[in-house]
């Protein structure tokens, strides 16, 4: 790898005596990694097996690589990160019950994580500008379970409009120079230039300002990046602490190798030293930044609440109608009897699940990808139940379920029609193996009818 060297005498000057060190790990291999994931309420052992180390400050992080067309990762319980990004997660910490805001969470590394956390229970509102980014980040939240989701593609300066210091918690993993992923991303290279760092600076500065805008007094802002450039790291948090009084730059508990972030690479502030970086000379992952702020007191947002007007109009979601309300409850009573929906809405002939945390007026003028849980698809006089919902389901929730083999799982992922020797009656079953829910089959007398989705046969 072939570092510019404009990017080398930049970092030789701020690190000193340590850029020797720093410069030889950027020319070394980068470590993978991954997460297993604790809503499957099973442990991915085949993967783990393969894992080289635990990652020691994520409980569900290791350290190795995933095979794409796994069992294991194919039904979501477990997710490829590079283990660096897995400690914003930790930082961010969101509990169950709140309302958090994944502003730029596109492809959804940090999402997951997140979702994981609450344990589904609240409401993530995951945001990501561009739409081909929105819809992979989509995808791999079903994958993972996701019930507590909403997808929406728009730019931040759009969102703050709908969402008025309503957030709990909020994460910016900022678009940056991408520094850190150098060595991971060799290709980052060639878009870096003395300039670039500041340009992103600028272009962050402005999604914060959003990001505050949509912060309730008293919650916790989580700013991220993949990047060693002061201009994108320290002198945005010093930005914002002088732009933004209310807020406070609180410490973040760091494990061995982790080191504090640099006041002299900013204004000096000594406060800045509670932001942390991860640098690839001292810990075994890329480059990164993080800091955690928390917005003013409690006894702000009893004030602003009180002044607060909404004066939002009627919400246009559409609820589903007494004849489909009638075809998802005969589904729903013979599949999954003890599922509790939360609010029931359709985009177009498709059922989804909101989360009760999410007004539906919020909604409106929204470009919204995934409003919850894709429960299923209506179709002339019947339900057809979508993926989502077999992924986001434990096999001990459904009182009708098939088991197959790992060969017949490697004939449904391709699209093929599985026989079975099992007398069993006609209709719809939970496939499951090796108690991995792995989507939906219809029994038509001893074959079951395939509804994996073609786009994701492989």
């Amino acid at each position: 790898m072939q570092l510019p060297n404009e990017f080398v005498t930049k970092y030789k000057k701020l690190m000193g005596a340590e850029a020797d060190e720093f410069l030889s790990a950027l020319a070394q291999p980068s470590y993978g990694g991954f997460r297993e994931n604790p809503l499957k309420n099973g442990q991915p052992t085949a993967t783990i097996a393969r894992a080289t180390g635990k990652v020691p400050y994520v409980p569900t992080g290791y350290y190795g690589q995933i095979n794409g067309k796994s069992l294991d990762h194919v039904t979501g319980w477990v997710y490829s990160q590079e283990p660096s990004a897995m400690f914003v997660g930790e930082v961010v910490a969101p509990q169950a019950g709140e309302r958090v805001l994944d502003l730029c969470a596109a492809p959804g590394g940090k999402t997951t994580h997140l979702v994981a956390k609450m344990a589904n229970k609240g409401l993530l509102v995951a945001n990501e500008i561009f739409p081909k980014r929105a819809k992979i980040l989509a995808e791999n939240l079903e994958r993972w379970g996701a019930k507590n989701a909403v997808v929406t593609s728009e730019s931040p300066a759009d969102l703050e409009k709908q969402f008025p210091h309503y957030f709990d918690r909020i994460l910016v993993d900022a678009p940056c120079s991408g520094e850190g992923m150098f060595r991971k991303e060799p290709a980052g290279i060639e878009y870096w230039s003395t300039d670039y760092p500041r340009e992103c600076a600028n272009r962050q500065q402005k999604i914060l300002d959003s990001a505050m805008k949509m912060l309730k007094p008293g919650g916790t802002l989580v700013y991220s990046t993949c990047t060693f450039a002061p201009e994108e790291d320290e002198q945005n948090i010093a930005w914002l602490l002088k732009n933004y009084p209310t807020l406070k730059l609180v410490p973040i508990e760091k494990s061995m190798g982790m080191d504090d972030g640099r006041p002299e690479w900013a204004d000096g502030n000594a406060d800045l030293v509670n932001a942390v970086r991860l640098f690839p000379h001292h810990i075994k992952g890329e480059g990164h930044f993080i800091a955690k702020l928390v917005n003013g007191s409690p006894q702000d947002l009893t004030i602003k609440k009180r002044k607060k007007k909404n004066k939002r109009k009627k919400s246009s979601v559409v609820r589903p109608d007494k004849d489909q309300l009638g075809l998802f409850e005969k589904f729903r009573v013979l599949v999954f009897p003890d599922y509790q929906s939360q609010q029931l809405i359709l985009f177009g002939d498709q059922l989804y699940d909101l989360p009760s945390e999410m007004d539906t007026d919020y909604l409106d003028g929204l470009n919204v990808l995934r409003p919850g849980l894709h429960l299923g698809t209506f179709k002339k006089n019947r339900f057809e139940p979508a993926l989502a919902w077999a992924l986001a389901s434990l096999p001990s929730s459904s009182q009708r379920v098939i088991e197959i083999s790992k060969e017949q799982w490697q004939q449904y992922v391709h699209g093929d029609v599985i026989g079975i020797n099992n007398v069993v009656p006609n209709g719809w079953y939970l496939l499951v193996c090796e108690h991995h829910t792995c989507g939906f089959g219809k029994v038509v007398d001893k074959t079951v009818k395939n509804f994996y989705p073609k786009g994701l046969r492989f």
